[in-house]
């Protein structure tokens, strides 16, 4: 029967007392390395003599809080033990495999133990490609009413934010298909991954590409949002145009009427000399005015 021994923060003496094997000093390194949120490992599987080593990243949406955090999980495998290593990000809680491990069978095997785990961490790639999904839906929704400066802002969050689960999601897909493709075995002693078990890899395979899959979608989505968001602000920009125009061109009648009457040709002005002169003029400037209007307000300028 197969033991699961799982970790959180391990010192170095608990560690090197739970490890079924003595591992190699970089894996140890990396074992006992704290989580470090600008410096994240590249999640692989390798084959290291007696055991499997590997580090993978679970990816964690915040709707709520508008952002994404990893916690790292790494493991060490024989035929009969699971060593998993989990790291508290800073501030963070870390990864909880106990759900996990109470979906394993009695007769389960290690390497089955890992494809559950494995399982578990794809469909959480699969929740965080839906949360953006719903983040980039919600965000397209608010183009019309939400300031443009923050959109782009929040845009340019969520680009970042995919770009950076495609870095992480990319190399987990690849550590997966190298036990499905029967690349990643130990070297000594028995199997860690059985034909049965690399068969049920493909379902976590499977999940993995569905991700990614959904990753291209949402980038897709993005740039959908950004070309409408460019869209809105150059009709923005239309509509203020017109209706400074329409603005200039109301000013700009009644001026004219003012510089003509303002002229000094007195001889040649017959209204000067008339007695409803003023009240001409006047009339003049407020019917034109109000004719601009009206054409400006039917055109929807203003």
């Amino acid at each position: 029967m197969a033991k699961w021994i799982d970790l959180i923060d391990p010192a170095p003496d608990e560690l090197r007392e739970q490890l079924p094997r003595k591992v190699q000093e970089s894996a140890l390194e990396r074992l006992l390395a704290p989580a470090e949120p600008e410096d994240e490992p590249r999640p692989t599987l390798q084959n290291h003599g007696d055991y499997v080593f590997g580090i993978f990243l679970v990816a964690v949406a915040v709707p709520e809080e508008d952002r994404v955090f990893y916690q790292e999980v790494d493991v060490v495998i024989t035929h009969d033990v699971l060593v998993t290593v989990s790291k508290t990000p800073p501030g963070e809680h870390p990864y909880d495999p106990q759900p996990t491990r109470e979906s394993c069978k009695p007769d389960d095997s290690a390497g089955m133990m890992f494809y559950r785990l494995v399982d578990d961490i794809a469909e959480h790639y699969l929740d965080l490609v839906d949360a953006l999904d719903a983040e980039i839906d919600e965000l397209e929704d608010n183009v019309e009413t939400a300031p443009a400066a923050r959109t782009r802002v929040r845009l340019s969050e969520l680009r970042h934010d995919l770009l950076h689960i495609r870095r992480t999601l990319a190399p987990t897909r690849d550590a997966i298909r190298r036990v499905v493709d029967n690349v990643v075995e130990v070297t000594e002693g028995e199997e860690v991954f059985p034909h049965e078990v690399e068969v049920a890899f493909n379902s976590a395979y499977d999940k993995l590409l569905r991700a990614f899959d959904g990753l291209e979608l949402s980038r897709d989505l993005i740039a959908s949002v950004r070309d409408y968001l460019q869209s809105k602000v150059a009709n923005d920009q239309n509509e203020v145009t017109k209706k400074l125009t329409a603005l200039a061109s109301m000013l700009l009648v009644p001026t004219f009427i003012v510089g003509v009457y303002g002229q000094n040709f007195k001889h040649h002005f017959p209204e000067l000399g008339w007695q409803w002169g003023y009240a001409w003029s006047w009339a003049l400037i407020v019917v034109t005015t109000i004719a601009q209007l009206v054409f400006f307000k039917r055109r929807g300028w203003i």
